[in-house]
C-alpha cells in the first residue's frame, strides 16, 4: 500500500512524518481546544481532513522538491461540505482557510469558491495553483485505507447561515483558531524533533492560579495602603472602590462596567475583581488586560511583572502588541527559565497563541484579531474562551465599528463563557445601542454596573476646579507666557497634536530655565519617554519643590500616574479633558482644589489639521456643541454654568456619548464594512475593520542609547533580514508614526529594513539623520507639516 506523508525530514534528519500520524495528532489537539466551547466533534473533522489533499502522488513529489504551486486544502474543505453539508460548514471553511485565510461565508460564494471544475484548472484557480488530487472519492478511499473511520456529523453545527452575521463569523473564527493552532503546534513539534522521529513540543504556559495570584495582589494592596502619601479622602475612595469590586466579583460571568474617577485605583481594583471572579467562576482560564495605547502598556506591564513574576514565574505575564515579536523558534530539549534568553524566547512562542494566564495587549491587537481572517492573527482566539477580558481606560471606539465590536464581545459572553469589563473614568454610554447590536449578536449590549453609586464616588473625588477659557482663542505664545509664571512652576499642559506640543515647548524654551522644561509625545521612543517620566516623577515628589513644566500630547492622559498641582488642557473631547484633570491634584495632597485651565488654541491658517482627524475631531465638535447647549441652559435658568457642566457628574458623560454617537451616526456602519458583514466575507471584513489608519515603525537615533541604535543597524547589515528578535530588541528605540503621504519629505530620511531575498519592509524603517532626533522633542524632521505629525 502506498504511504503518504505530511512533512519531510527535519533539520535533525528525522524520518518523514506519516500523514496519518499528523492528521490524528491535529484532530486530537484541535478537538481538545474546541471542547472548551462545545465544538470538539466539528474540530475533529477539521483536524482529520485539513490535509486530506496530501493523500496524493503530487504532494509526495512536492516533499521531494520536485514540484511547487500545489493546493492541498481545497479538496479537504470540499469533502467536508459534501459529506456533512450544513452540519460542518465551519469545519469546511476552517480547512479551506488554514493556509490562505478564511474566505467567504455566504452559501453561494462557498459553492463558487470550491467549484471543483474551476479549481482543477490552474488557469481558473483563483491563486493559479494545481490541485494535488481533484478526485474527492479517491482521496477519501486513501483516507479510509489508512485505517481511518469516516467521522460522524456534529450533533449541533457551529455555523448558522441565518444567525446574526458578526456572531456567526466569530464562531467560525473560533473553530478556525483551534485548527490553526493545533496544526502549527504539531508541525512545529515535528520540525523541532529528534533524529529518531521523537517530537519535541513547545513549553505550555502556566495556569492562572487565581487563589495564589489574588493573595499576592491582596498583600500588595495592603502594602500600598500602608505607605501611601495620598490624602485620607483619596484613600477612602480607593478602599470603597476595591471593596465594591470584591463584593461584585462573586457574580456569574457577563458584561460589566467599572466607572470611577481617575486616581481611584481602577487598574488594580479591576484586577482584584478579575482574580476573585476567577475563583468564583472556576472555568476561567486566563485574564486579558486591554489598554488603549502602546505608550501606557509599558507602565502596566512593569507593575504586573514586579507583582507576580517573583512568585509565579517569568511566563505568567505575556505582552502582545506591535512592538513585541513572536517567533517560530523551537524550544529545544531543555527548559531553563533561569536563563533570561531562554525565558524571552519561550515568551515569544507563547505570544503566538496567547498561552499565558495574564495577557496584556492593546485595543488594536485585540479588536482587529476578532475581525481578522489570517491564520496568524486568528490563531490565539480560541484561548479567549473562558477568559476575563478587561478594558482598562476604554476609549471611544470609532463610530463606524462600534456596533460590530460590541457584538463580538457580546457573543463572547453569551457563547464562550467570558466576562468583559469596561473600565474608565468616562464610561461610554453604549447601553442605548443595544437594539442596534442585536442584528449582529442576538443578546445586544446589556452591561451590569460594578459601582452602583457612581455619582457619590465622583462627588467624593472632586479634586480639581476647571477654568473654562474657551470664549476666545489663545496663541501658543500667550499660553507659554502664562505657563512661565512662578505660580505655574510645576504644571502640566496637554495639547491635541504632536506639532502643537513641539511649538508650545519651543515658545516656553525661550522664557524659562531649560532645566525644568520637559516634553512628552509618541514622537519620542519608549526609552526616551521612560527617562522623562522618571525625572518628572522625582520632581513632583512632595519633598521636592524643583520646577517641572511638562508639555505633552494625549499620551499622558491614560494610565500614566503623575500628579501636578496645576494643569492646562487644549480644548478637545470631553473624556480627554476629564482624563487630563485626573493628572492634577491626583493624590489630593493640596489644601484646596487643584486648578485646570481649558483653553481654545488659535487656528493655523497654513495648516490643514487643528485636531487629529476622524473620531477625535468629531468628539471635540460634540463637546463644543454640548458646551454651548449647557451654557444656554444655564443662562435661561439663571444658574451657574459649572453646576450643569460638571466633569464629575456621570450624567454629563451619558449625554455627551449619546450626542456623540448620534452626530457621528454610530448606528450606521461604514458602508463597506456593513456590506462585507452582510455578505459574510471574511476577506473584506478584515480589510475594512480598522481601529487606526496605516502606520510605520521607525528605529530612531536617540542619543542616550546611540550604542544600541548602531548595534541594531550592524545586526541588520550582518543578518540581511528583519527578525522577530530584532523587533523585540529594537522596541526601546522605536517610534510609531501615521504613514506619511506620498511626497512628504520625511521619506528622504527613512531607510527600509531588509526582509531578505532582495525585498524590503514597507512598515519598518531606520531614520538616517541623527541630528533630527532632538534630546527634548524627540523625532523632529525638517518637514513637520504632514499628517503623521498629528
Amino acid at each position: 500500500m502506498t504511504q503518504y506523508f505530511a512533512h519531510s525530514a527535519n533539520k535533525a534528519g528525522s524520518p518523514w512524518e506519516p500523514l496519518k500520524e499528523h492528521l490524528q495528532c491535529v484532530a486530537k489537539r484541535a478537538s481538545e481546544y474546541a471542547d472548551v466551547f462545545g465544538a470538539k466533534e466539528e474540530a475533529a473533522i477539521a483536524g482529520l481532513w485539513h490535509d486530506l489533499g496530501k493523500y496524493s502522488e503530487l504532494f509526495t513529489k512536492r516533499l521531494r522538491g520536485e514540484m511547487s504551486g500545489l493546493d492541498h486544502w481545497s479538496t479537504g474543505a470540499l469533502a467536508t461540505l459534501i459529506s456533512f453539508r450544513d452540519k460542518a460548514v465551519a469545519a469546511g471553511l476552517a480547512v479551506q482557510g488554514h493556509h490562505i485565510g478564511l474566505q467567504e461565508g455566504f452559501s453561494q460564494r462557498i459553492r463558487d469558491d470550491l467549484d471543483i471544475t474551476r479549481l482543477s484548472d490552474p488557469a481558473t484557480h483563483p491563486l493559479g495553483l494545481t490541485l494535488t488530487e481533484p478526485n474527492i472519492k479517491a482521496l477519501l478511499e486513501r483516507f479510509k485505507a489508512d485505517e481511518f473511520v469516516m467521522p460522524s456529523a456534529p450533533q449541533v453545527p457551529l455555523y448558522d447561515f441565518v444567525a446574526p452575521s458578526a456572531a456567526a463569523m466569530l464562531d467560525v473564527r473560533m473553530l478556525f483558531s483551534a485548527l490553526v493552532d493545533a496544526d502549527y503546534i504539531e508541525t512545529e513539534a515535528h520540525f523541532e524533533g529528534k533524529s529518531d522521529g521523537t517530537k519535541v513540543y513547545r513549553y505550555e504556559g502556566p495556569g492562572l492560579q487565581a487563589k495564589k495570584a489574588f493573595e499576592i495582589l491582596s498583600v500588595h494592596l495592603e502594602e500600598l495602603e500602608r505607605v501611601t502619601k495620598s490624602s485620607q479622602s483619596v484613600r477612602r475612595i480607593r478602599k470603597h472602590l476595591l471593596d465594591t469590586c470584591l463584593k461584585k466579583a462573586g457574580l456569574p460571568t457577563g458584561i460589566f462596567t467599572l466607572t470611577a474617577p481617575t486616581g481611584a485605583g481602577k487598574t488594580l481594583a479591576m484586577l482584584a475583581f478579575a482574580l476573585k471572579h476567577s475563583i468564583a467562576n472556576t472555568k476561567i482560564r486566563r485574564i486579558v488586560m486591554v489598554v488603549p495605547f502602546l505608550s501606557i502598556i509599558e507602565q502596566t506591564a512593569k507593575v504586573y511583572r514586579q507583582l507576580f513574576e517573583p512568585h509565579l514565574g517569568s511566563l505568567y505575564i505575556l505582552e502582545h502588541h506591535s512592538l513585541v515579536g513572536a517567533s517560530r523558534e523551537g524550544r529545544g530539549d531543555q527548559l531553563n527559565l533561569d536563563n533570561e534568553e531562554e525565558a524571552r524566547r519561550l515568551a515569544r512562542l507563547l505570544a503566538e497563541n496567547w498561552d499565558a494566564p495574564l495577557v496584556i495587549t492593546t485595543s488594536v491587537q485585540l479588536f482587529e484579531s476578532l475581525f481578522a481572517n489570517s491564520p496568524a492573527k486568528c490563531r490565539k482566539l480560541h484561548r479567549l474562551a473562558d477568559s476575563i477580558i478587561l478594558f482598562d481606560e476604554v476609549q471611544t471606539l470609532p463610530s463606524r465599528i462600534v456596533i460590530p465590536s460590541l457584538a463580538a464581545l457580546s457573543r463572547f459572553t453569551e457563547r464562550y463563557g467570558c466576562t468583559v469589563v469596561f473600565s474608565t473614568a468616562t464610561q461610554p454610554a453604549f447601553d442605548h445601542l443595544s437594539e442596534k447590536v442585536k442584528p449582529y449578536a442576538t443578546t445586544g449590549w446589556r452591561p451590569q454596573n460594578i459601582v452602583e453609586d457612581s455619582l457619590s464616588i465622583f462627588n467624593q473625588a472632586r479634586r480639581v476646579q476647571i477654568d473654562w477659557q474657551v470664549e476666545q482663542t489663545r496663541s501658543w505664545e500667550s499660553v507659554a507666557g502664562d505657563l512661565a509664571k512662578n505660580e505655574n512652576s510645576q504644571s502640566l499642559c496637554i495639547v491635541n497634536l504632536k506639532r502643537h506640543a513641539q511649538i508650545l515647548t519651543m515658545h516656553l524654551y525661550k522664557l524659562i530655565d531649560k532645566d525644568g522644561l520637559f516634553h512628552l509625545s509618541t514622537n519620542m521612543c519608549p526609552a526616551h519617554r521612560v527617562k522623562v517620566l522618571k525625572e518628572v516623577c522625582v520632581r513632583l515628589r512632595p519633598d521636592n519643590l524643583r520646577p517641572c513644566r511638562l508639555i505633552s500630547t494625549q499620551c499622558v492622559e491614560a494610565g500614566v500616574d503623575i500628579d501636578f498641582p496645576v494643569a492646562w488642557r487644549a480644548f478637545g473631547p470631553l473624556d480627554a479633558i476629564a482624563q487630563a484633570a485626573g493628572r492634577c491634584n491626583r493624590e489630593g495632597r493640596l489644601d484646596g482644589l487643584g486648578r485646570m485651565v481649558v483653553f481654545l488654541p488659535e487656528k493655523e491658517h497654513d495648516r490643514e489639521y487643528l485636531y487629529p482627524p476622524g473620531g477625535y475631531k468629531q468628539a471635540t465638535e460634540t463637546t463644543r456643541t454640548l458646551f454651548e447647549e449647557k451654557k444656554n441652559e444655564a443662562f435661561r435658568k439663571g444658574i451657574s454654568f459649572e453646576n450643569i457642566f460638571d466633569i464629575y457628574d456621570p450624567e454629563l458623560f451619558n449625554q455627551y456619548y449619546r450626542l456623540l454617537y448620534s452626530l457621528t451616526r454610530a448606528t450606521e456602519l461604514d458602508l463597506d464594512l456593513e456590506d462585507a458583514l452582510q455578505r459574510r466575507s471574511f476577506v473584506d471584513v478584515a480589510q475594512h475593520y480598522r481601529l487606526i489608519g496605516p502606520s510605520i515603525n521607525v528605529l530612531v537615533p536617540y542619543s542616550d542609547e546611540i550604542d544600541l541604535f548602531e548595534s541594531l543597524k550592524r545586526r541588520l547589515d550582518k543578518e540581511g533580514r528583519l527578525t522577530r528578535q530584532w523587533i523585540q530588541d529594537a522596541r526601546p528605540l522605536t517610534v510609531s508614526l501615521y504613514r506619511p503621504k506620498s511626497g512628504d519629505t520625511v521619506w528622504n530620511y527613512l531607510y527600509p529594513v531588509p526582509l531578505g531575498c532582495g525585498e524590503q519592509a514597507d512598515d519598518w524603517f531606520i531614520y538616517l539623520n541623527k541630528e533630527d532626533y532632538d534630546s527634548l522633542l524627540g523625532l523632529k524632521p525638517p518637514d513637520e507639516g504632514g499628517a503623521w505629525m498629528t
